[in-house]
């Protein structure tokens, strides 16, 4: 069974930094693409970041382009995204998510999601 379960969300003041995980299992990590992606309330989802299965290729979001860094370790099973200089903006619930290749694409094609985890940007 896949599984994605996201951690290290919480409550942040403006300027901050966060560091999310997401370990996977359930199948060979460093055989996929891998995502991360955000809902902010009364919002659809948005799509940051991507990169590809040996992790040389990484792309992102213009909103988050220089401020948050994707990286995975394959040993591990581990999924990452680096938050740094957050704004109110960034506050969303924050998943990553498999896509159904190696590759590095932004797109919406994915195959399996996590639950998220919660992410508040707030003085």
């Amino acid at each position: 069974e896949v599984q994605l379960v996201e951690s290290g969300g919480g409550l942040v003041q403006p300027g901050g930094s966060l560091r999310l995980s997401c370990a996977a299992s359930g199948f060979t990590f460093n055989n996929y693409g891998m995502m991360w992606v955000r809902r902010a309330p009364g919002k659809g989802l948005e799509w940051l970041s991507v990169i590809s299965s040996g992790g040389g290729i990484t792309r992102y979001a213009d909103s988050v382009k220089g401020r948050f860094t994707i990286s995975r370790d394959n040993a591990k099973s581990t999924l990452y995204l680096q938050m740094n200089s957050l704004k109110p903006d960034d506050t969303a619930v924050y998943y990553c998510a498999r896509r159904p290749d190696s590759w590095a694409i932004m797109s919406a094609q994915i195959d399996y999601r996590g639950q998220g985890t919660q992410v508040t940007v707030s003085p």
